[in-house]
């Protein structure tokens, strides 16, 4: 069982893992997988932009290292810290790949698949249903998230000003 010390701690690290992203021009997503002991078995941070790959979640990516570390496929009694609530893809691959426990910080009302647009964890014919905790470190993961989006659209408001600037 962690303890809620190690909650701040795993969420900690899925943050650090955003912003990895977001020196990279992705969105600020992470995300790490633990083991029943605590280990940290799987990270990852959105690199949909850098691999030109709509699957390269940063769940996705944590569920694949996992995986590979444990040599199996079922990431059973695991936990999943995610900076955002997972979208449907991620969800399905959290069902599918057996995780318990799914700690997020942020909600995402356009895509989240955790309760704010949909509940997958709650559908009763899944053979599988995590936990999901909602608002581990909501605060500074959504506000990680609108600095991020604030900064694009003010680049691309200086980027038509200036285009604008030129034709005249």
């Amino acid at each position: 069982m962690l303890s809620s010390d190690d909650k701040k701690k795993y969420m900690q690290l899925a943050i650090k893992e955003a912003r990895k992203a977001e020196k990279q021009g992705e969105v600020p997503i992470g995300a790490i997988i633990v083991d029943p002991e605590g280990k940290v078995i799987g990270t990852g941070y959105n690199r949909r932009e850098l691999d030109e790959d709509a699957t390269q979640h940063a769940e996705m990516i944590a569920i694949k290292e996992a995986c590979k570390n444990l040599g199996m496929w079922r990431l059973i009694d695991c936990s999943l810290f995610v900076t955002l609530e997972p979208c449907p893809m991620c969800a399905g691959a959290i069902i599918n790949s057996r995780i318990k426990d799914v700690y997020f910080g942020a909600l995402d009302p356009k895509a989240g698949a955790c309760g704010s647009v949909i509940d997958l964890f709650t559908v009763e014919k899944f053979n599988h249903h995590p936990h999901a905790i909602r608002g581990l470190f909501h605060d500074q993961c959504a506000q990680m998230l609108k600095d991020f989006f604030r900064a694009i659209r003010e680049k691309q408001k200086a980027q038509k000003l200036a285009k604008k600037t030129e034709n005249n």
